[in-house]
């Protein structure tokens, strides 16, 4: 299945995604695609209703993120070898582990804001994973058996903040519109092999990222178990996996997004995603008048 959110920012309902690619809206049995929802038992319970008995949503309405009420927001660092190697860093023996605020999820499509006082702001297409149930201490072999979909994160990064200002990554990591997820949560019976999709990210209609999640490090697997190890992995978890090569900091000289500028971004059988890039000041003068900011 193919699992959305839509609907007003704050306000999203659950949908899925029939095979003509309409959103049917799911909101008169489910309250949302977050937490209990994402059981092995519900998601087979949703797999037996029939698409065409369910409302059709209106083409062209805001999706939102696909998964609600996150708690835990984590994130790998470094995790292609291809991304390790364009920014001059050793492989890790172990994975990177840091937090993205889940303040900073916003839809696919919503605008990313730059942060006050951001120089430095880049991109990374990455597979996120979201967790379907409790796991604590997971081995390996069964890890994906927690496992309630997959989805596309932008992990957006402002790189001064991550890199220049001292302590953790985080910093850099967690600033408001920093998380758009979807647009579906794509259950893995969709996915014939999680470590074999392809990746691509666009500025401004240039090609900036191609990859292939068959370059991870840690693949989804290990990533889950050895997470479940630090922590307990919670229904609705999102742990995104890293980035392949292509990021503005890599580049010579270093390229960072600027307002008005357009990135759109894909992962093979997870869909697309299409930001606008929008200056802090005038993200601000909108709220400020009152004015819809996604």
């Amino acid at each position: 299945m193919k699992l959305v959110r839509w609907g007003e920012s704050g306000a999203e309902k659950p949908g899925l995604v029939d095979q003509g690619g309409a959103i049917r809206d799911l909101s008169g049995l489910i309250h949302d695609i977050a937490g209990p929802t994402l059981s092995a038992d519900t998601l087979a319970n949703l797999r037996r209703i029939d698409p065409a008995t369910l409302p059709e949503v209106p083409a062209g309405t805001r999706l939102g993120p696909c998964v609600g009420q996150v708690r835990n927001f984590i994130a790998i660092g470094l995790n292609y070898a291809d991304h390790a190697a364009e920014t001059g860093s050793p492989i890790p023996p172990e994975p990177i582990l840091f937090n993205k605020a889940p303040s900073c999820i916003v839809g696919p499509n919503d605008d990313v804001i730059l942060p006050k006082g951001s120089a430095k702001t880049d991109w990374e297409v990455e597979l996120a994973i979201v967790i379907g149930k409790r796991a604590s201490y997971v081995h390996a072999n069964e890890a994906l058996d927690y496992v309630a979909g997959y989805c596309v994160c932008h992990d957006v990064s402002e790189r001064e903040f991550q890199l220049e200002r001292g302590g953790t990554w985080t910093k850099g990591k967690g600033c408001p519109t920093f998380g758009p997820l979807g647009p579906w949560l794509v259950t893995p019976d969709e996915i014939p092999d999680v470590q074999n999709l392809g990746m691509w990210l666009d500025v401004d209609g240039q090609r900036m990222q191609t990859g292939s999640t068959s370059t991870m490090i840690f693949d989804c697997r290990q990533i889950v178990s050895y997470l479940s190890h630090f922590m307990l992995l919670e229904p609705g978890d999102v742990i995104t996996t890293g980035t392949p090569p292509g990021v503005g900091m890599g580049m010579k000289p270093a390229r960072f997004l600027k307002a008005g500028e357009v990135v759109t971004l894909g992962i093979e059988g997870l869909g697309e995603q299409r930001q606008t890039i929008v200056a802090f000041d005038d993200w601000t003068a909108k709220v400020a008048a009152g004015q819809p900011t996604n």
